[in-house]
């Protein structure tokens, strides 16, 4: 499906590919709860909507125990990171600068070893920092008959794994390149924010049969405004100040799960554990050409 992913424009190939990858998963959602409405489906991020922090941060963090990175890689990038995460805004960063750099110390890692090390990082950071109101959410929609993606930035093979654990029918995640197994070093398109988010969701929608009048969105930021506007009912949920602001004008539903605790001030990592960001980006993404 790689070679259908041919636009020139990387948001948008990246939509492509991310769509592609997702249905080539397999993934059907649970099996106890039956699909009865498939023209309607519901789409979540994941970083702060779906789990409390970010997810390729805890990622990092498991890889950083397992001695994955060495301490050039960090600091050659760490600074970046660090600014971007502070920032709180995609904006603020040129994804192709953590990107280049990941990519260049994980090109030929096997695809399977970093996807045995998602499942054991799952397990150890990831699953008791799920929102219980969002999951609830996600449920919810399962329970109605629908089918419930992740789309997140994440690695496609760390987000696959997310949904898998967390009962989701599947999800769209950034897409780097694997040759017989192995990273080439290169993603397809760019990494999956702001409007590519957007592009996958409407790809996804063409290849699944989905109405997307009758689906729903949510999301923590305002980057995320493109996929929100998508559908045909958006839902902020633990809103940046931004995003508050925008579902207030434009009538949005919001949730907020965070009992309090600012915004600004959750998952934001150390300046150590930010440079590992970077690194990990690539290192949990993988396309398997057929």
């Amino acid at each position: 499906m790689l070679e259908s992913a041919t636009s020139l424009d990387p948001a948008l190939r990246a939509g492509e590919a991310s769509a592609a990858a997702a249905i080539a998963a397999g993934d059907s959602g649970p099996t106890d709860v039956p699909q009865t409405d498939l023209t309607a489906a519901a789409f979540f991020d994941v970083d702060n909507t779906m789990m409390v922090g970010a997810s390729i941060f805890h990622f990092a963090r498991g890889l950083a125990a397992r001695k994955f990175f060495t301490t050039s890689d960090l600091i050659g990038f760490a600074w970046q990171q660090f600014k971007f995460r502070m920032g709180g805004r995609e904006t603020d960063y040129a994804p192709t600068t953590g990107r280049d750099t990941a990519l260049s110390f994980v090109a030929g890692r096997p695809v399977a070893e970093i996807t045995a090390l998602g499942e054991e990082i799952y397990d150890e950071l990831m699953a008791d920092r799920i929102w219980a109101g969002t999951r609830a959410l996600a449920q919810m929609h399962l329970d109605a008959g629908q089918r419930v993606w992740l789309v997140t930035a994440t690695p496609v093979e760390l987000a696959l794994i997310i949904a898998r654990r967390l009962g989701l029918t599947g999800a769209l995640g950034t897409v780097a390149e694997s040759v017989d197994g192995k990273f080439t070093g290169r993603l397809v398109g760019e990494i999956l924010h702001g409007p590519a988010k957007a592009h996958a969701v409407r790809a996804l929608a063409v290849q699944e049969g989905l109405d997307l009048r009758r689906c729903t969105a949510y999301s923590d930021s305002v980057n995320d405004v493109p996929m929100l506007s998508a559908v045909g009912t958006a839902v902020a949920v633990n809103p940046d100040s931004e995003l508050r602001d925008i579902a207030k004008d434009r009538g949005w539903q919001i949730r907020d799960f965070r009992t309090g605790r600012k915004a600004a001030r959750i998952g934001v990592p150390s300046l150590l554990g930010a440079g590992a960001i970077a690194g990990a980006v690539a290192a949990g993404v993988a396309y398997r050409r057929r």
